[in-house]
Order: structure tokens, then C-alpha cells, then sequence
């Protein structure tokens, strides 16, 4: 008889610090917009025994671990949908605005560990990619339809300077159908790993973003999100790269201009260096808070972490 295998354990990135800026409140509505594992919505119910969550992912591989919640929390509700869609979401939970909201921008753990995803570069499977496997055009399709230059384009956009040699390389190998595949085509084109870092890394980090439409996910998410909080409501944002981070930052620099918001951090909060031993999906992380202005926030805390 084959053992069933544990399931892979998620730490969710900067937990306690969310939770700090977030400030749970009895009553108060809270948004985990990327609900992945449940390791945010955990926290934030856990941190106070009359808040309520609602949690929010499109892919299907987190809806069993949002049932198991569900079933034994009667404060949180789980809805099937992208972070681009929080605004019809909230309105279909009935929930005009609410007291927070978090991003987590990243891939959980299972995502990583699962060969059948494609989103590692140490697991060959298939070229995937795609946040719901049941739809939408997968990283082997998108690359054998763009031509070298899009493809090109698409790396270079993600800071890939050596887009030009990689698009010909993958060009020239196609059609490409797993992800070994593709990091075969990167590596022939750049030479092995020198450092700690893929050679790839950048290649699947820009295939993934396109499949997935993740830039146009965000810029949604970051029009519709401020306008849904309550007085000193905060959002928050955890990033991983720099294409990500710039879109946040910009956003809510020009956010808090206007009379109504304000920044909750001036710098990105980064994790300390035993999160980022204990958990290596975390090294590359940065959390942007803004704040609706009007109602007072936790005091000390957050303006303890202003000032890092």
C-alpha cells in the first residue's frame, strides 16, 4: 500500500508584519486577496476572534485548503476569483468596503513544488505556467506563437539583458514543450550557472507574467483596491521583483497626494534575516502599505516600522 504524501508546507511571506499593519479588529472586514495556502487569512483570523476574512484565488489547487478552513471557521467565505477581480468579488460577498486588503504577489509553495505547474526551474514538467490550468494559453503555446522579437521584447521588459540571444536560441528550438526544454534553450544561449542565481530565472519569470497577464492583473487590482477600504483601512502588497514593486510604488505615491490616503511605508519592509533562512521564498520580498486616511491605526507599531 503507497503512503499518501504529506502535503508541501507554506510560510506565508512576512505574516506577522501583514498582520500588524492589517490590526484585525472584532468585526472589522478583511480582503486576502491572493489566498494561496490560507497562511495570511490564518493569521488575520487568528489575530482576533471577531474579524472576518474573505479569501480570494483562481487557481483550483486552493480550494481544497480553503474548504478545509471554511468548514471549520464560520468567519471566513472563499470565492474562486482573481485579485483583478476583488471589486465584483466584494460585491458579490456583500461587502461594500472593508477594513483591509493584502497582495501577495508570489507563488506558494506547492505551486513550486508541483512538476505538473511549470512554474519551477529544478522540476521538468510541462511548459504550463498558467494560475488555473483549466484555462487560457499555456507557456508552450505563447512561445510558439510570438515571434523572436516579441519574444524578445517580453524578456527585455523583465530586465533580461541578454533577451535578444535567449529569444534566438528558444526561436530556434521550438516547438518547446517542458520546462527543461526551455531551460535548455536559455542556458545554450548564456552559459551555466556562475552564481546563486539560474541563468533562467529571468526567462521564467517574464513567460509566467505573460501568461498569466500579471502586469494588467496588478494595474486592476491597484485601481480598484484603494477606493474599497474604509477609513484607516490599509492595503498591502507584497512584491517580489522589481516589475512589480515599480507599478505598487508609483501607485501609491500618486494615491497619496490626494487628501484621503497616505503612506503607511515611505520604504519597502523586507524581511529579517531569520525569515529569510527559515523560509527562501522570502529573500526577494518587499511589503508597500498604504492607508486610507481618518480612523487612528495600531499606534506604535506601524510607525515604529515607518521609520526602517
Amino acid at each position: 500500500m503507497t503512503a499518501t504524501p504529506a502535503p508541501i508546507a507554506h510560510q506565508p511571506v512576512l505574516r506577522d508584519t501583514v498582520v500588524r499593519w492589517l490590526a484585525p479588529r472584532s468585526g472589522g472586514r478583511y480582503l486576502d486577496a491572493t489566498f494561496g495556502r490560507g497562511g495570511h487569512t490564518e493569521a488575520l483570523l487568528e489575530a482576533d476572534p471577531g474579524a472576518l476574512v474573505l479569501g480570494l484565488d483562481k487557481d483550483p489547487d486552493a480550494a481544497p485548503a480553503a474548504a478545509a478552513l471554511a468548514a471549520r471557521e464560520p468567519r471566513f467565505r472563499f470565492l474562486p476569483a482573481d485579485f483583478a477581480e476583488l471589486g465584483p468579488a466584494l460585491d458579490e460577498a456583500g461587502w461594500d468596503r472593508v477594513d483591509g486588503i493584502v497582495l501577495d504577489l508570489g507563488l506558494s509553495s506547492p505551486q513550486l513544488a508541483s512538476p505538473e505547474r511549470g512554474f519551477a526551474l529544478r522540476h521538468d514538467g510541462p511548459l504550463d505556467m498558467r494560475f488555473d490550468p483549466t484555462t487560457g494559453e499555456t507557456a508552450a503555446a505563447l512561445l510558439d506563437r510570438l515571434d523572436e522579437r516579441e519574444i524578445a521584447d517580453l524578456l527585455f521588459g523583465i530586465g533580461e539583458r541578454r533577451s535578444r540571444a535567449i529569444a534566438r536560441r528558444i526561436a530556434a528550438r521550438r516547438p518547446l514543450s517542458t520546462t527543461g526544454d526551455l531551460r535548455a534553450a536559455v542556458v545554450a544561449a548564456v552559459g551555466p550557472r556562475r552564481g546563486r542565481i539560474d541563468p533562467a530565472t529571468r526567462t521564467f519569470l517574464a513567460v509566467r507574467s505573460a501568461v498569466n497577464r500579471e502586469p494588467q492583473a496588478l494595474a486592476a487590482a491597484l485601481r480598484e483596491a484603494p477606493g474599497r477600504l474604509l477609513e484607516g483601512g490599509a492595503l498591502a502588497v507584497i512584491s517580489y521583483h522589481s516589475g512589480e514593486d515599480r507599478p505598487v510604488k508609483h501607485a501609491f505615491r500618486r494615491l497619496a497626494g490626494q487628501p484621503e490616503f497616505e503612506l503607511g511605508t515611505r520604504r519597502p519592509i523586507r524581511p529579517d534575516e531569520d525569515e529569510k533562512e527559515t523560509n527562501r521564498r522570502s529573500r526577494s520580498a518587499c511589503l508597500r502599505v498604504l492607508r486610507r486616511a481618518g480612523a487612528s491605526g495600531p499606534g506604535a507599531a506601524r510607525h515604529e516600522e515607518t521609520r526602517r
